[in-house]
């Protein structure tokens, strides 16, 4: 079969190559429909998983690059077709606002660095996509919210595994009633953090915490979309078996707990120092789920009381820059929310685990 690339290299060859792309790339686009033209801000390692899932995407494209780094841009420019009139710097990409071959701006730096990317991005009148955590505290996340709704542009947050197909498979599951009434989530997220001290997650600043903004999130995130409900109030503990790692303000290992309206509980760890955690637990009066692993790019893998999980994997980040599309040219929402408020009802309780580890108290949610 001749992949897209193929015909691009054999078209490249001939001198009618520039304009028999752009006949193509219309004829693509008048096929489709509406394609989301998206710059990349930061082009670091997950942002390169971004930009090649994207090559499979239908509904969206990369138009522009921005990054701190010029060989970056120069580079990535030639592999993805940007031209240098798209690219920009960190200091310059404000100028978005007058380029209409970009329509959204996907934020790929570090956490700490989001909100005020996510500002300048609004007010540029482009569509602030984020990857998560949106922000490292809810009072960032707000201020995201309320940029993004005076300038009339949507605040979208990479939540890929709210549109991974094994985990809406259990979703539908639970509202289906197949496991009965929830009692029980467990959720296991950690690695054994190995990056040197010059890495950005070593770095309070950029990284706004250590596990729990990193992997506990998804944790917390897949308590809330499994169980169906939000929680009423956490408790938590920090330990540090290495505190010469992880310094003031980098929380190692936290065990959390979350209590839900109904009754049901969820039990949860996050670490930077261990491995092999990657693992949710579902229980009910009448079945149960589980996921292994449950927040790695995939594929998403498990089980329930009927047997094994079995749709199909796709690459997540494609599904998710295609599914944000949809919410942005056609208002097409998916199952579990990928939106602002979203982003914002996890950094509550974030907070709220903080504040928990910090005073040895249960902390309430409102």
């Amino acid at each position: 079969m001749t992949t897209r690339r193929d015909l691009l290299k054999q078209l490249a060859s001939s001198a009618l190559a520039l304009p028999l792309l752009s006949t193509l790339d219309a004829c693509r686009t008048a096929s489709r429909g509406p394609v989301l033209r998206v710059a990349l801000l930061g082009l670091g390692r997950y942002a390169e998983r971004v930009a090649d899932a994207m090559q499979a995407c239908t509904r969206a494209r990369i138009t522009g690059l921005i990054s701190g780094t010029p060989a970056k841009l120069a580079s990535w420019g030639a592999k993805y077709g940007v031209p240098e009139s798209s690219r920009y710097s960190y200091e310059t990409f404000d100028a978005v606002r007058d380029n209409p071959e970009i329509d959204a701006v996907y934020i790929l730096t570090p956490n700490g660095l989001h909100k005020d990317q996510a500002l300048r991005v609004a007010k540029a009148g482009k569509h602030v996509l984020c990857e998560k955590p949106m922000a490292v505290t809810a009072a960032e996340g707000q201020e995201m919210i309320d940029a993004c709704r005076a300038a009339q542009v949507q605040l979208l947050v990479g939540y890929r595994l709210h549109l991974e197909a094994n985990t809406l498979e259990v979703i539908r599951m639970r509202k289906a009633g197949d496991f009965g009434r929830m009692l029980f989530f467990q959720g296991q997220c950690g690695y054994r953090l190995a990056a040197p001290p010059t890495d950005w997650r070593r770095n309070r600043a950029l990284a706004g915490g250590g596990a729990l903004l990193d992997v506990g999130i998804y944790a917390i995130n897949g308590a809330r979309y499994l169980i169906g409900e939000e929680p009423r109030w956490v408790t938590a503990e920090e330990t540090k078996m290495d505190p010469g790692r992880f310094g003031p303000g980098l929380d190692e290992t936290i065990n959390f707990q979350l209590g839900f309206p109904s009754g049901a509980v969820a039990s949860c760890l996050s670490t930077h120092n261990m491995d092999h955690l990657d693992r949710f637990f579902l229980d009910g009066t009448r079945g149960y789920a589980e996921l292994q692993p449950a927040m790695s790019y995939g594929p998403i893998a498990g089980h329930t009381q009927v047997g094994p999980l079995t749709r199909e994997h796709v690459t997540h980040q494609t599904v998710q820059l295609d599914a944000m599309a949809d919410v942005i040219l056609h208002g097409k929402q998916p199952e579990v929310p990928i939106d602002g408020e979203e982003g914002l009802r996890d950094l509550k309780i974030i907070d709220a685990i903080y504040l928990a580890a910090r005073s040895g108290r249960r902390v309430d949610l409102t």
